[in-house]
């Protein structure tokens, strides 16, 4: 089987922004499910982990990408494994226009838990190192990694509460689902002025259904915000983001 896999989509209206364009959140649940797929298929996905008490998280996600496709329009995603740790897997991913030019990238970064213990297990030598007969690191990536986001602030910007919406079947909430939080700190008009090219974002833990979430944002050099989505209650992180605006 084909160490890289593609995808086909169209950017339907209810996936559409305001300015008539994919939303972020939409690429990023493209971009989960076609890694699904791509593992799935390979023997290594989330149904034949689940029955041994196994599970793949999403650590960390860079998006880049010189624009995002437009209503209507057909799309394609591909992606690979780069590299397998004993801890983490790196899977990449591109995205192609209508016209098969390739108009973003982006960088994935994946960990296997136990679904009771949560804790890391060795991914590497899964199903006797299966997974590392797919990996392709000879196809191009040419993003940055994911890097160290700071955020300075001291007094919370937004809040919001996690609710039926946000919950995924792990029952925690879906990790797109901050996206689309984080998005929300910006007003149209900021967005009909900028254009937000590179999102960056972390994980760090879980939160569940009730939990009441703030989000700090702090500007950086130029268009440049680090977002940190913590627990009211306890202060604990949640996950980062990074958003790169022209």
């Amino acid at each position: 089987m084909e160490k890289v896999a593609t995808t086909r989509y169209v950017c339907e209206p209810f996936h559409s922004d305001f300015s008539g364009h994919l939303t972020l959140s939409v690429l990023g649940n493209h971009l989960l499910n076609c890694a699904g797929q791509h593992a799935s298929a390979r023997g290594f996905g989330m149904a034949r982990l689940n029955q041994e008490e196994h599970t793949w998280v999403l650590s960390r996600m860079a998006i880049e990408f010189e624009e995002l496709p437009r209503q209507y329009e057909t799309f394609e995603i591909d992606t690979w494994v780069e590299n397998v740790y004993r801890l983490f897997t790196d899977r990449n991913f591109a995205l192609r226009n209508s016209e098969g030019r390739t108009i973003g990238y982006a960088r994935t970064v994946w960990a296997m838990i136990g679904m009771t213990s949560r804790k890391p297990m060795d991914v590497e030598h899964l199903y006797e190192g299966l997974i590392t007969s797919y990996t392709c690191p000879e196809r191009e990536c040419p993003i940055e990694k994911p890097g160290r986001i700071k955020v300075t602030a001291k007094e919370p910007s937004d809040a919001f509460v996690a609710h039926y919406s946000d919950i995924d079947i792990n029952g925690h909430v879906n990790s797109v689902r901050y996206i689309e939080h984080v998005m929300d700190l910006f007003t149209l008009d900021y967005l009909r002025q900028h254009r937000l090219y590179r999102f960056e974002i972390a994980y760090v833990s879980e939160s569940y259904h009730g939990d009441k979430l703030h989000l700090f944002v702090s500007k950086d050099e130029d268009e440049t915000y680090s977002v940190e989505v913590r627990q009211a209650v306890t202060e604990i992180p949640v996950c980062r983001c990074k958003l790169f605006f022209k």
